[in-house]
């Protein structure tokens, strides 16, 4: 299926329009249902954002799949990241999702305790267990030098009688194969549809096999995504970070624009360029989510409420320079304007960009008008404490 560019404004009148879902991994039967638009949300093991919020805010109740980050790559198989947070730390009453704290002596804690219970509280809702990640793909060079050994590692993973039947499926979030991520990777085109199919063959047909995958398009040819989508449950377009403080002094850009706008640094940097050359290299297109980041990334020393202005440095975040989570600043710096498709801001010298609700129901239109499977999102802490977000990737969703 090819990608036909899509103008901002016309997005938005699709808005209001329902577009059938796409068939999934297998084609569905003449007059069956559509399959449900996949709502997909990422969860830290890291931070003070426990598992009882995503109950409490509503998220759990919009989101079709759950995917737990991260778990590591170690002696070219899957290991848990980190136990103590995993499955060993007791979780108090207030921090619970039933209420009820871990008594003593109790087999499973942790999160894979609290996502034992949202389970049980949504039982529609699938979970997968990512692995890599940014710091985290290292391990991937050696797993794909044995990818059934590999998946034999991720399925006795999945399979601990601690935790089994909590994961249905795995998430490779590899950065970036065959290209070059914190390191650079040179195991070939072929690396990453080896060990997906791998997965596929070891979990069975029915389990969820994903990978998150770049969407800067040297990245994207370096490796033979479409082989890789065929073991795929689905691909996750990481359409976010294209422009960020990193590149000080400026000049200032949206992070993640749905499309180019006049003076845009890359006119291939877009969610949109990203999408169609997915789909030109193969990849069908009811098999790709589109990313949208719960952040935003800012400068200091910025007198132009424009993008393209410069800047002094990157702005101070709650957690690290020059990024922020929406909750934060949707009242610390709210939006002063849009391009591209997401929202900007100019507040007391900083520059700010990021998705709120109204920019991710024009993003899941898009993904309804170019027959995506769905969307995802990075990640869950960033929200608000009433799912706003989420709620509106739902809904746009639906149509």
């Amino acid at each position: 299926m090819r990608v036909v560019p899509v103008l901002v404004a016309m997005i938005v009148l699709l808005a209001g329009c329902s577009s059938p879902e796409p068939p999934g991994p297998a084609a569905s039967s003449p007059g069956a249902a559509a399959p449900r638009p996949r709502v997909v949300a990422y969860f830290t093991d890291w931070g003070d954002f426990p598992v009882r919020n995503v109950d409490k805010s509503g998220a759990a109740a919009r989101l079709t799949h759950l995917v737990y980050a991260f778990g590591k790559v170690t002696g070219g198989g899957c290991t848990a990241g980190d136990p103590w947070a995993d499955f060993e730390k007791p979780i108090a009453a207030s921090d619970s999702v039933d209420g009820a704290a871990d008594p003593p002596g109790q087999p499973l804690r942790g999160n894979f305790g609290q996502l034992r219970k949202l389970k049980q509280r949504h039982p529609k809702l699938r979970l997968l267990w990512s692995f890599g990640g940014w710091t985290g793909s290292k391990g991937f060079a050696e797993a794909a030098k044995d990818p059934a050994g590999f998946a034999r590692s991720c399925a006795a993973l999945l399979r601990d009688p601690r935790w089994a039947g909590l994961f249905d499926g795995v998430d490779v979030d590899w950065e970036y194969p065959n290209a070059c991520g914190l390191a650079c990777d040179d195991s070939g085109r072929d690396a990453l549809a080896g060990l997906l199919s791998a997965l596929r063959a070891e979990l069975g047909p029915d389990a969820l096999v994903s990978a998150a995958v770049p969407a800067d398009r040297d990245k994207l040819t370096a490796t033979d995504y479409a082989a890789a989508a065929r073991s795929a449950t689905w691909l996750s377009a990481m359409t976010y970070d294209f422009f960020g403080t990193g590149d000080t002094p400026g000049p200032t850009a949206p992070h993640s624009p749905l499309t180019a706008y006049p003076g845009i640094p890359r006119e291939t940097a877009t969610t949109d360029a990203a999408v169609r050359e997915l789909i030109g290299l193969g990849v069908p297109g009811e098999k790709v989510l589109l990313g949208v980041g719960f952040y935003g990334r800012g400068w200091t020393g910025v007198t132009t409420a424009a993008p393209g202005g410069r800047a002094s440095g990157a702005a101070a975040g709650s957690h690290e320079k020059g990024i922020e989570d929406y909750d934060v600043l949707r009242s610390t710096c709210p939006p002063t304007g849009t391009a591209g498709g997401t929202a900007y801001a100019l507040c007391r010298g900083q520059w700010w960009s990021y998705d709120t609700p109204e920019t991710i129901r024009t993003k899941m239109a898009y993904a309804r008008s170019t027959g995506l499977a769905g969307a995802f999102a990075w990640e869950l802490s960033g929200d608000t404490p009433d799912a706003r977000l989420v709620t509106a990737m739902a809904d746009g969703l639906a149509g």
